[in-house]
């Protein structure tokens, strides 16, 4: 017998699993410590109970004073979705990458950099994908001007 768990039992089991980095939660979704990203998806995909293993998509926004980039993962055995996501600051635009956990994070981190200048440490292949290296700038950003 499968036992469903809540969405607050979900936050509870991060929270006793990586203490300090869930930021906030809410109803809709977890913000969790950039640094800890990677880990969070690991232990989403492989928790027993949880098997979050498939990424719906990962995308970003531009806040002005942060960036924020905001990912979606899907259990398929057990039914049901979460959102998680993470803030850091403009100046230091770098976020583990997850596409060790789920490959189809591959062409969407490589757009975020693209269109967002949001570099994922630890992709294999970080490089542009809808524009030509000599591209300057990113046209998803507000500051962008042209």
């Amino acid at each position: 017998m499968t036992v469903t768990l809540s969405a607050k039992e979900i936050i509870q089991q991060l929270c006793a699993k990586f203490p300090g980095v869930v930021e906030e939660a809410g109803t809709c979704a977890v913000l969790v410590k950039s640094s800890a990203v990677a880990e969070v998806a690991e232990y989403l995909k492989t928790a027993d109970g949880l098997k979050f293993d498939y990424l719906n998509y990962i995308t970003a926004v531009d806040y002005y004073s942060y960036f924020e980039v905001i990912y979606q993962a899907t259990s398929l055995e057990f039914n049901r979705s979460i959102v998680f996501k993470t803030r850091f600051a403009r100046d230091n635009p770098n976020v583990p990458s997850v596409v060790k956990v789920w490959q189809g994070a591959d062409f969407q981190e490589r757009e975020i950099y693209d269109l967002f200048g949001i570099n994922f440490e630890g992709h294999y292949n970080m490089k542009r994908i809808f524009l030509w290296e000599g591209f300057d700038g990113y046209p998803l950003r507000k500051d962008f001007n042209r």
